[in-house]
């Protein structure tokens, strides 16, 4: 069946123009999980809690247990390759309830998406202020500043999205050589620069700086950063109804995402690690990465080094975007959004979703904002970006873990589809629950974890507008007819 007759099949005119091929499929999830931004981003809270044993044996147990997901919902993108993913697969999965299901999937996949698009464009905006710091020592960041240039970074990035989708596209492209060869200078930089480096017992050097005296505790806190990395491989998915031979090429996209992330992740990571010099100071210091950095190769080595950050980054944001529009434009088309007609009609010049574009980045800035006056506000929209998409992934995966007659598509698990996604909805479950726990002591206003009551207040709303109106209205994906009456509707 081709790609058009697949999306009749699941009751879809066809309104997106197919422009996607393996490779561009790819480059969105490799794009979005970005080593370079999530090693660098998160690095610092990894060297106190846990330190160099948590980070590179964490690393691989934690990328294998992501791997499993990924290829879980791989299984199920072959089987409904639609923008829609998450919420319409937990829609036809669902053996009762379908449209709460895809309610709720639909609501965390969005926050999570619109979180993960914040905090990437507000992680840029920092490290170009520490940039900025590091060429003209008398500039001070700010807050105020921060949240302005995350501001600037979400405009330009959907005027990219309005008027250059082809140029996007390319630039897709750009962000996988420039994740790969990114990583190469950084890490030849690491060895070859440095006069010495530390032994190769470094490795298992255990550190725990959390404030917690219980070293389990202290390690399992630690293995949140490869969580923080992995998110976001999901817009392989959402790009579905935009990739040729999407059956195949969109789960192909997840996990040779997350497998090659997972591989040259790893690489950066004992990269960095083997290069550090004075581990408290550098552990202390505002930007730990960039401070290694400096220490290991100079000043003016790292500046360069932390343009090939700071553009990674920008990539990263860029491609969140795309990938969250998609699925605003998926949710809108069955109407479970305020203002559904709007958010998913379609320009007549490029073919993409241009409103749910500017209600992606509307909603970033609306999450970026609190960052004006509070830190540990933004930090629990970084925390519910995580636990939104998880949640959003796994619902899905555990549907499909009850459902005796899945039928797959061509790209499929076989007999090893059902115990993968048993230990994919265990990880879930069990990296969730670290999101929600103190990840600092003594517990003060400015440490406590705020994202079980950011996730509840999300729950919340959207408990109380599917009982108040949506339940009556929303059954679920919709269909827009038999495979011939919606193919007569196609806009392409």
């Amino acid at each position: 069946m081709d790609d058009d007759a697949t999306l009749h099949a699941m009751g879809y005119p066809r309104k997106l123009t197919r422009r996607f091929r393996a490779f561009d499929n790819f480059a969105i999830s490799f794009t979005i999980i970005n080593i370079i931004s999530g090693i660098f981003s998160s690095f610092g809270f990894g060297m106190g809690a846990g330190g160099p044993r948590i980070l590179v044996f964490g690393w691989i147990g934690v990328s294998v247990m992501v791997l499993f997901v990924g290829a879980s919902m791989a299984e199920i993108a072959s089987a409904y390759p639609t923008s829609g993913a998450l919420y319409f697969s937990a829609g036809k999965l669902a053996k009762r309830h379908k449209g709460a299901w895809s309610w709720y999937t639909g609501w965390l996949n969005f926050i999570g998406q619109v979180g993960g698009t914040a905090a990437t464009d507000f992680a840029a905006a920092t490290f170009i202020q520490s940039f900025i710091s590091l060429q003209w020592p008398s500039y001070e960041p700010t807050a105020q500043q921060t949240v302005g240039i995350t501001a600037v970074i979400l405009l330009i990035q959907a005027l990219a999205n309005t008027y250059t989708v082809r140029l996007v596209a390319i630039l897709n492209r750009i962000s996988v050589w420039w994740l790969l060869v990114g990583l190469v200078v950084i890490v030849t930089c690491l060895i070859a620069v440095p006069s010495e480096h530390q032994s190769a017992s470094f490795a298992t050097h255990f550190v725990n700086e959390t404030g917690f005296s219980n070293a389990v505790y202290a390690g399992m806190l630690g293995l949140l950063v490869t969580s923080w990395t992995f998110t976001g491989f999901d817009g392989s998915f959402h790009m579905s109804e935009e990739t040729v031979r999407a059956t195949v090429n969109a789960p192909r996209g997840i996990v040779r995402a997350i497998g090659y992330s997972a591989l040259t992740g790893l690489v950066l990571m004992l990269a960095l690690i083997y290069a550090v010099r004075d581990y408290a100071a550098e552990a202390s210091a505002a930007a730990p990465p960039v401070q290694i950095l400096i220490d290991a190769l100079g000043l003016t080595t790292a500046k360069l080094l932390l343009l090939i950050v700071i553009g990674a980054m920008l990539f990263c944001g860029l491609a969140n975007m795309t990938s969250n529009t998609r699925q605003i434009f998926a949710f809108s088309r069955d109407g479970a959004m305020p203002g559904s007609r709007l958010w998913h009609s379609v320009s007549d010049r490029t073919r993409t979703p241009v409103k749910a574009v500017w209600l992606a980045a509307a909603c970033a800035l609306v999450l970026v904002i609190p960052g004006w006056w509070s830190h540990v506000a933004f930090t629990a929209v970084v925390s519910i970006n995580v636990v939104g998409l998880f949640l959003a992934y796994g619902v899905p995966i555990f549907l499909r873990l009850r459902l005796k007659e899945f039928r797959p598509g061509p790209w499929n698990l076989g007999r090893f589809g059902r115990p993968v996604a048993f230990v994919a909805v265990t990880w879930i479950v069990i990296s969730n629950l670290l999101f929600m726990l103190p990840q600092a002591s003594p517990i003060t206003a400015k440490s406590f974890n705020y994202a079980p009551i950011a996730l509840g207040v999300v729950l919340l709303i959207a408990t109380v507008w599917w009982f108040a109106s949506a339940r009556r209205r929303f059954k679920g994906p919709v269909s827009y007819g038999s495979p011939d009456e919606v193919a007569a509707m196609d806009l392409i």
